[in-house]
């Protein structure tokens, strides 16, 4: 047997081994920490050497070690990100580097404007719903549409009303994160117990003391649900759009292209930027909600 394979599964027992014994001590930050470390460098290892024993082709599945490679070769060329303020919008230099100029491209301009004009729209209209049993009648089926529409459908018809920069991105990041934010929210205004809203009933509070000392605290993890939900969606959208027509910039036209050219390598590269991206997003909400609803009980230990 191939001496790359015969080592991928002695690592691979090794390290299964290890997290079994860490699993079964007492649970502390390091191993919270050490046991999905390991399980990550393991399939990585793995994926190394079962491509290399079994000469899997680069086209077909490159190695992690040219992935690598190709991600820091083109890092190499990064100039300073900095905001140049002018008379146009803000803009960031990355010098030569591809991956930050697509990253800029569909996370900066694409996802995270769609992504806070969604979520910021979708919350209103949550907030509008919650005041008025007439609006939640006659918005929530239509929300309900919006979301079954097939973003394969909607992408290229949103490329032809925004044009092909980050505008029509944004379009279909607000459409992918509009429901989901709404619904959590919407849920989450409606959390609060019986005994609860007879309270504030006999205090008399007005609408806007009861959603601002009742309501949305008591939807405040539901909120952040949606958000933390919305976070991967954003930069799913943003990529897929990018196949229906982008300027010679971004994740989906460097992921498309590079794949006509048989370049797996970059390809690779670009989907770690993106998991990276959408890793890093997602724990600055979590930690934001975390810093802001410590209070509740379900971040209490």
């Amino acid at each position: 047997m191939n001496l790359y394979l015969i080592g991928a599964l002695v690592f691979w027992l090794a390290a299964w081994a290890l997290n079994v014994w860490l699993s079964n001590l007492k649970p502390t930050r390091l191993t919270k920490l050490l046991v999905p470390l390991i399980f990550g460098i393991t399939l990585l290892v793995i994926w190394e050497w079962v491509v290399r024993g079994l000469e899997v082709k680069a086209v077909l599945l490159p190695p992690p070690s040219m992935i690598w490679e190709r991600f820091i070769s083109d890092l190499s060329q990064l100039g300073f990100i900095q905001m140049v303020f002018a008379d146009g919008p803000i803009s960031f230099g990355c010098g030569n580097s591809k991956l930050c100029a697509d990253f800029v491209q569909t996370f900066i301009k694409g996802a995270l404007s769609g992504y806070f004009i969604g979520c910021g729209a979708a919350f209103v209209t949550a907030v509008a719903i919650d005041r008025s049993p007439f609006l939640q009648k006659g918005l929530l089926p239509v929300g309900n549409f919006v979301a079954a529409l097939p973003i394969i459908g909607m992408a290229p018809i949103l490329v032809m009303w925004f044009g092909f920069g980050w505008q029509s991105k944004a379009a279909v990041v607000v459409i992918m994160v509009f429901f989901p934010m709404l619904v959590n929210t919407v849920q989450g205004m409606q959390a609060q117990t019986a005994m609860q809203r007879d309270l504030m009933r006999t205090y008399a509070a007005s609408y806007p003391q009861k959603l601002l000392k009742l309501r949305l605290p008591a939807a405040a993890p539901f909120i952040y649900n949606g958000l933390k939900i919305s976070t991967t969606l954003a930069l799913i959208g943003a990529i897929v759009a990018e196949f229906f027509g982008s300027p010679t910039v971004g994740m989906g036209f460097r992921i498309s292209t590079e794949v006509g050219r048989l370049s797996l390598d970059m390809v690779w590269a670009e989907i770690v930027v993106a998991a990276i991206a959408g890793s890093a997003f997602y724990g600055v909400v979590a930690l934001l909600e975390k810093a802001t609803t410590f209070w509740h009980p379900s971040q209490r230990g």
